[in-house]
């Protein structure tokens, strides 16, 4: 269920409700009693985008390149927390994000 933040046009006061998308978006206020003064805002989201994820992989860069195929993670080297690059012949064809791009 989404949260909801609302507002009243009368006196200002604000309030949180937890409720279903069919919720109604006005509403009396608990605190003037103000009819249907309470009106639902739009509010920022809790959601956020975090990591090297599709967009630092270069998804949306429409270039096509290796859809559908996936390639094994590199093995860690060893007394380092990065994961070590692998050789080429090990299946990385270079341009990923543990060798450098090459210019074309």
């Amino acid at each position: 269920m989404p949260l909801y933040e609302y507002r009243c046009e009368s006196c200002d006061e604000k309030e949180e409700k937890l409720e279903g998308f069919d919720a109604p978006k006005d509403h009396d206020c608990p605190k003037c009693g103000a009819v249907l003064a309470m009106h639902r805002e739009v509010s920022l989201t809790s959601f956020t985008l975090a990591g090297g994820g599709w967009m630092a992989q270069g998804y949306g860069k429409g270039k096509g390149k290796g859809k559908g195929k996936k390639e094994p993670a590199p093995a860690k080297a060893e007394g380092t927390s990065a994961p070590a690059a692998p050789a080429a012949a090990e299946g990385c064809s270079g341009g990923c994000a543990c060798h450098p791009a090459k210019n074309q």
